[in-house]
């Protein structure tokens, strides 16, 4: 506008920034700071990597590697290549009573599974069953196969029990792999609590569910599964990645495995000699959006 007076009406620079309202040093700044090249090429590079993240958890990726960064530096660069995230349409949905869920406090308190489908390159349908630790928000198993009965759920658990320890409870739907009288008795032998949430109410199993959404947005809709092969390689290596490298927004932006340590293992003291069981020091912003859901 200052330059539009100036050039067409023969204005002075004082008196063109007086009509349009700006001062003459904003007018006159120049900016110094020359942005580094090999920071707008890694965050390039994390972005295409990771395109279903926003700027704030690529920077929190960025300062891992040792750039000095904060969100709004970030943010305007990330801004100025022309990045961004698709959004996408959220639907209409009914307004419902939603039941008081208890929040976990500690480490393996709860589990919650579920059940996602996809299609390999050839049409075939498979299913994945998934599983996350509703307080630590960590994967502790992908299962990957045409067809998971009961058995083959049972399977899935011993094997990540015996690396992530024994939850208290499990969440769960109303599926038949779930209320199979084998796996209800498996449940019993193991001292496992089996929590349904009511029928046609998804909204009780919120943590899978939220789980659910991430790992569709960010894995299997970002890859092509020629075979059941690639895709067991290719979401066991998504599953590694979430609980050892994916920041977490819920933990104070640190990964699973790190805000384990800082509690000091999943079934040992923490480093101040405190018990896990103690609900950890989040932020009071993470605190209160932890409580609310």
């Amino acid at each position: 506008m200052v330059e539009h007076f100036c050039n067409d009406f023969g204005l002075s620079e004082r008196r063109a920034c007086r009509l349009a309202g700006q001062s003459r040093s904003t007018q006159r700044y120049v900016r110094l700071r020359i942005d580094s090249p090999e920071f707008v090429r890694r965050l390039r590079e994390l972005a295409s990597e990771r395109p279903r993240f926003g700027y704030r958890r690529l920077g929190v990726l960025l300062r891992r590697e040792g750039h000095v960064a904060n969100h709004k530096r970030v943010y305007r660069i990330y801004a100025s290549e022309g990045l961004a995230v698709r959004r996408k349409a959220r639907k209409r949905v009914a307004q419902a009573d939603r039941e008081p869920r208890v929040i976990a406090t500690r480490v393996n308190e709860c589990w919650s599974m579920d059940f996602v489908s996809d299609c390999l390159a050839d049409g075939r349908s498979f299913r994945v069953l998934t599983v996350v630790d509703d307080f630590l928000k960590q994967c502790p198993t992908l299962e990957v196969d045409f067809s998971l009965p009961a058995v083959r759920v049972i399977r899935a658990l011993e094997r990540a029990i015996e690396l992530y320890g024994k939850p208290d409870a499990i969440r769960i739907d109303n599926g038949p792999e779930f209320t199979s009288r084998h796996f209800d008795a498996w449940a019993y032998a193991q001292g496992i609590e089996l929590r349904f949430i009511r029928p046609g109410k998804p909204v009780e199993n919120t943590y899978i569910e939220s789980f659910n959404s991430r790992f569709r947005d960010e894995c299997l809709n970002q890859h092509w599964f020629a075979d059941l092969a690639h895709a067991r390689n290719v979401i066991e290596d998504w599953r590694v990645d979430y609980n050892d490298v994916r920041p977490h927004t819920m933990l104070d932006d640190l990964t699973p495995s790190a805000f384990l340590s800082s509690l000091g293992g999943a079934h040992g003291p923490r480093p101040d000699g405190r018990d896990v069981s103690a609900k950890p020091q989040l932020s009071t912003t993470r605190r209160a959006a932890h409580a609310a859901l």
